[in-house]
């Protein structure tokens, strides 16, 4: 009844129904449902991730120089932490600790520096999807934001 009256108003049927879809559509193009931004989210996560897979098969050339680099920053990290502990308990039985204290705070402070690059290594090795947020906390790490 009220379909046709408007129908009559507007001048057919069809009219109103492509005012009423118009006017729908808008409505919902104006909102940005919480299913809307997850689906967003999900598309993007997999678009990251494909770019990440091409990436590594368009430089799987260089697999080997990445895995030498890897394998240098790491020993270097696990050994200035091993030398920092060391020294620290060594510091315990000797009679004047100072200096093994001393050497100890200033590797650790040289591993410390490393912790960025470590973030980057075992997140580009064991958490790839990721890398983004990863490389932003190690970026922050190394410039020494919190």
């Amino acid at each position: 009844m009220i379909g046709e009256i408007l129908g009559k108003l507007f001048g057919t049927d069809k009219a109103i129904a492509s005012i009423v879809d118009n006017a729908s559509n808008a409505l919902d193009k104006m909102i940005y449902t919480e299913e809307e931004k997850s689906d967003d989210a999900a598309k993007s996560r997999s678009e990251a991730r494909g770019m990440v897979i091409s990436w590594m098969n368009a430089t799987q050339g260089q697999n080997l120089a990445r895995r030498l680099i890897a394998l240098i920053v790491t020993f270097v990290w696990v050994f200035q932490y091993f030398v920092m502990t060391i020294l620290s308990v060594t510091a315990i039985w000797v009679q004047d600790p100072s200096p093994f204290v001393e050497s100890s705070k200033i590797i650790g402070s040289y591993a410390e520096n490393m912790n960025g690059a470590m973030m980057l290594i075992l997140g580009f090795y064991f958490s790839a999807p990721f890398l983004g947020d990863i490389a932003k906390g190690a970026m922050n790490k190394f410039s020494g934001n919190k």
